[in-house]
């Protein structure tokens, strides 16, 4: 058994190959125990703020680059345990070759997957802090983590994009940070949109003409503020759509904070035929006006009056103002009145109008 086991293959030994064989075996298994436990680890020092999540959404979170970055590392050692048969006359791993290219892509897939990890992290723990800032009133708070999960995930990027062009391809990160500076300006003109979008969302945090969930009307558009990122805003309009809107457009196009009033207003034309008397058109009037100003979800601004002879109609304005900034609640309330005014209209015996044209023949004689 010895004697097998001391045979070379390729430069290595039997039990060379069988101990790496062994060693990947042993990494399989253990590699969902590992990712277990720290996903453990983590959450319960995650949990003791309090927390509705569970350890299963951090493990789905993490649980994929974690397994993949044991793999990597259980691969490197068992690449670095064998030999490479001395006829492949393979070049030192500080020369260039076919060792050096290894090294550099395991390297590379080393940090790539660190990195994944890492954003997949901060995002976990961005979900738990929305979580916790639903539990208050205000809506500050859900904008300001998520603009600074938004900001480590971007310093995580840039962070891992320095330490592997110094590890991997080893550029000299002071130089490159020199000409950076060199080379800022052309570079800001070659982003000037991407810049001008950056600087305009910190000018909606700072400044705060909206916060997330506040429905807001910019540019055209009316939807709820779904998210507010680096580069955009995301708004969910009322046909439940989801609109991208640069920064730069939310800043400088006029915006209205529908979340900051505290009602709705409701403007139409009633018609009344020419038919109706003048007794029947105030009585219409005095009822819809003694409506809108005893419902409870109206103030008493509204204003119902007789205000023109249109072409067909009998035109009665009624303007009021619904104290709620619920979508589906001001619909609901809007019938409410619609409803009430045809009722009105019936016990009045006053009829709607519509378009109508009258058409006069003469017979004209020849002699």
């Amino acid at each position: 058994m010895e004697q097998y086991l001391d045979q070379v293959y390729l430069g290595n030994t039997v039990q060379d190959y069988a101990w790496v064989v062994g060693f990947i075996l042993a990494g399989l298994i253990l590699q969902f125990f590992i990712v277990h436990r720290i996903s453990d680890l983590v959450f319960k020092l995650i949990s003791k703020q309090g927390t509705a999540l569970n350890k299963e959404d951090l493990y789905v979170l993490v649980g994929r680059p974690l397994r993949i970055l044991i793999m990597l590392i259980v691969a490197y050692i068992c690449t670095d345990h064998l030999e490479y048969p001395p006829e492949w006359e393979m070049s030192p791993r500080n020369e260039f070759g076919f060792q050096m290219v290894l090294h550099r892509l395991y390297l590379l897939s080393l940090g790539v997957v660190i990195t994944w990890a890492l954003l997949r992290f901060m995002k976990f723990v961005g979900i738990v802090l929305m979580e916790r800032a639903e539990l208050t009133e205000s809506k500050a708070d859900d904008q300001i983590i998520t603009f600074l999960v938004e900001a480590f995930r971007i310093i995580i990027i840039v962070l891992a994009v320095f330490v592997l062009l110094g590890a991997v391809f080893k550029v000299d990160i002071g130089a490159l940070i020199a000409g950076l500076g060199i080379g800022g300006l052309a570079l800001a003109l070659a982003a000037k949109e991407s810049l001008e979008n950056l600087l305009a969302s910190f000018i909606i945090f700072f400044d705060k003409p909206f916060v997330m969930g506040d429905l807001v009307t910019v540019n055209g558009v009316t939807g709820t503020v779904d998210k507010i990122g680096f580069r955009s805003t995301r708004i969910r309009t009322l046909e439940k759509s989801y609109l991208t809107i640069p920064n730069l457009m939310m800043v400088n196009n006029i915006l209205d904070n529908l979340s900051l009033r505290t009602f709705r207003r409701v403007n139409f034309n009633v018609g009344a035929t020419y038919g109706t008397t003048e007794e029947q058109l105030k009585n219409v009037v005095t009822d819809i006006q003694k409506f809108i100003d005893e419902h409870p979800n109206t103030n008493q601004d509204g204003e119902i009056h007789f205000i023109e002879f249109g072409a067909s109609s009998l035109d009665i304005m009624v303007l009021y103002f619904i104290d709620t900034m619920d979508w589906s609640v001001f619909l609901k309330i809007k019938a409410e009145v619609n409803f009430e005014i045809m009722r009105i209209m019936e016990r009045h015996v006053v009829e709607f109008a519509f378009p109508t044209q009258t058409i006069h023949l003469e017979n004209s004689k020849t002699e």
